[in-house]
């Protein structure tokens, strides 16, 4: 079934505005096609350097190009949860390939940080730099041109955005994305995050708090709310990345495993030495990010991909816009409420019928591109399917369940939680902004208040604190941006404004920072542009001004006359205390290089 005609004129225009930037791509892998994907152009030191610890018949098959050498990149580290499951990837790859004839070597780890971790502390002004590293690390295991496709290993926030640039940058080379999966439920993150507003109002104590954290991030495996992470396997399995059904499968298991090995097996079926070439660089297309932009808006999912989207899309020479991700948005209904959407988690979403069922689903509709090209073949329809272990240990697919098994958690089209997606672009004499409304209810969509600013997520705490969070407001964080600071996630501000919207005060926030997948149910202006530091609009309010959030018309206002507002100095911030300290200063280069949000907020000329 082709796509609609308004999924398709939105395509159509990504397509046209991309052309020159797309052609000149091509032109670049094509390039690097005939002189690369295989070992032939490198010398006899070269090779001997690459194959020194290989086994004497891998040396030999390496030694030609007749054996395809498939490239592991990891994001491997046993701290965290979400990466610790890849320690016995490697292992299982490497047999795989073995088995199918090939070989596979890891090629090189990349870091990956956890902003769980790193929420409201230093280091989180590293987290989106993080992404542009990833790529730049990932891109230096694959230059020793010793591959013909690669895997990787990925799984949350900015890790899978970073590898995805680095793949596209290699773009001949076929790549496949394995992930890990998300950890079995513990405590709902409803009841979780009740404890954490008792916390928060000194109801209960730390001990408290802590028990019902580690209740909920128990084991091995991603977060089971719908943040980034799961956001981004979710898009790795719609743009057709991962194997049919991969995403949402459990670590530790029998098809965990089993999905690993095949997904190993595949990336080698299409090297350039088989007859099912198929490069990331020509396999991603303007009709892949689309369906990129579909899935994240039928999922209500993570604000920060209007960003990473944006940065990947760039990286294969397609201009995407935050313009377009806001009219698909308009498209595409909302068929997923998962948390902070709703109350199940994503294990309740993949056991309703997952991503098989919601492909199917938006398939029959014409929301998405079903003629694209994946890491499996022609189409999109062969990821309607449920995964499943077979006798024999291999993977089985079945076709997704006609019916939902939880219409409250995954529902078919006629039944949508909503017309529209879960995501929107706001735009208005304060610049241009995302608003995630998936979470937020209809009531509350719409605010007009006073506004009180803030220079940071802790004086915004401290006033909390202090007991002057007050009445009806609007509050204005700035001086959050990537120039600024590096743009961390402010997710310490969800649960104090969630507080006083709970006690009958109308509130929202404004901000030129980030507040990730876990974005709640107070209307949240994030991502503004352009940023306080760069002496945006939002440097110009004052306590007191009356600010109007419109998330339903999709604008963003400071109701002071035009004049008055534009003659106003712009404040100024002592940023001194956010250049040093937990490796900051390393990426000061980053804070001046950096692009706007809605450009990708990337630190590469390319992207």
């Amino acid at each position: 079934m082709t796509a609609r005609r308004d999924i398709e004129a939105i395509t159509e225009r990504i397509r046209q505005r991309s052309k020159a930037g797309r052609e000149a791509y091509l032109g670049r892998i094509a390039e690097a096609s005939g002189r690369a994907a295989n070992r032939a152009v490198l010398s006899c030191g070269n090779l001997a350097h690459g194959f020194a610890v290989c086994s004497p018949s891998e040396k030999v098959a390496l030694g030609g190009d007749r054996v395809p050498n498939l490239g592991i990149i990891t994001s491997y580290n046993d701290m965290l949860s979400a990466h610790q499951p890849f320690e016995t990837f490697p292992a299982l790859i490497k047999e795989a390939a073995r088995e199918a004839g090939g070989i596979a070597q890891v090629a090189g780890g990349v870091p990956a940080m956890c902003d769980g971790v790193t929420q409201g502390q230093p280091g989180m002004e590293l987290s989106l730099f993080s992404r542009d590293v990833i790529a730049m690390a990932a891109a230096i295991g694959l230059s020793h041109n010793m591959f013909d496709a690669a895997v990787f290993l990925g799984v949350c926030d900015k890790i899978v955005p970073g590898l995805v640039i680095a793949a596209l940058t290699f773009g001949h080379l076929p790549a496949v994305f394995i992930p890990a999966g998300p950890m079995t439920s513990g405590l709902p993150n409803d009841e979780k995050a009740k404890v954490r507003q008792l916390y928060a109002e000194g109801k209960a104590g730390r001990a408290e708090l802590l028990a019902a954290e580690s209740k909920s991030y128990h084991g091995p495996g991603t977060c089971t709310f719908y943040g980034t992470a799961n956001s981004n396997q979710m898009l790795m399995e719609i743009m057709g990345l991962h194997t049919p059904g991969a995403s949402f499968v459990n670590p530790g298991t029998p098809l965990r495993d089993a999905l690993t090995r095949e997904a190993a097996k595949r990336a080698l079926a299409i090297t350039a030495l088989g007859n099912a070439y198929t490069p990331i660089g020509r396999m991603i297309d303007e009709r892949s990010i689309v369906n990129g932009v579909v899935g994240l808006h039928a999922t209500g999912g993570s604000t920060n991909h209007t960003i990473h989207l944006i940065a990947m899309a760039a990286a294969a020479g397609i201009a995407l816009t935050w313009q377009d991700i806001s009219d698909l948005s308009e498209a595409v209904p909302l068929l997923a409420r998962v948390y902070p959407n709703g109350l199940a988690d994503v294990n309740h979403f993949h056991a309703a019928g997952g991503l098989g069922f919601l492909i199917r689903e938006l398939l029959d509709e014409g929301i998405l591109h079903e003629d694209v090209q994946t890491v499996w073949g022609e189409g999109l329809r062969p990821y309607a399917v449920e995964a499943k272990l077979g006798a024999d240990g291999s993977v089985l697919r079945e076709a997704a369940p006609l019916e939902s098994g939880d219409e409250k958690v995954l529902a078919p089209f006629a039944k949508a939680f909503q017309p529209t997606g879960g995501l929107k672009v706001l735009a208005g004499n304060l610049g241009h902004a995302v608003i995630k409304t998936s979470a937020v209810k209809p009531e509350r969509r719409v605010i007009e208040a006073p506004a009180k600013v803030f220079d940071s997520q802790q004086g915004l705490n401290d006033a909390f604190k202090a007991g002057t969070l007050t009445g009806d407001f609007v509050a204005v964080i700035r001086f959050q941006g990537p120039k600024a600071n590096g743009m961390p996630e402010l997710h310490k501000l969800t649960t104090v404004l969630g507080i006083l919207q709970d006690r009958g005060q109308r509130v929202a926030l404004v901000t030129d920072g980030r507040m990730s997948g876990a974005s709640g149910k107070v209307p949240a202006a994030i991502h503004v542009t352009p940023e306080a530091v760069e002496d945006g609009p939002i440097a110009r309010i004052h306590d007191g001004d009356i600010i109007r959030l419109d998330a339903d018309a999709g604008t963003l206002e400071v109701l002071v006359p035009g004049t008055e507002f534009a003659l106003r100095r712009t404040a100024d911030a002592d940023l001194i205390g956010n250049e040093f300290g937990f490796g900051r200063e390393l990426f000061a280069g980053f804070r001046q290089l950096v692009g706007r949000a809605d450009h990708g907020a990337a630190a590469f000329a390319n992207t």
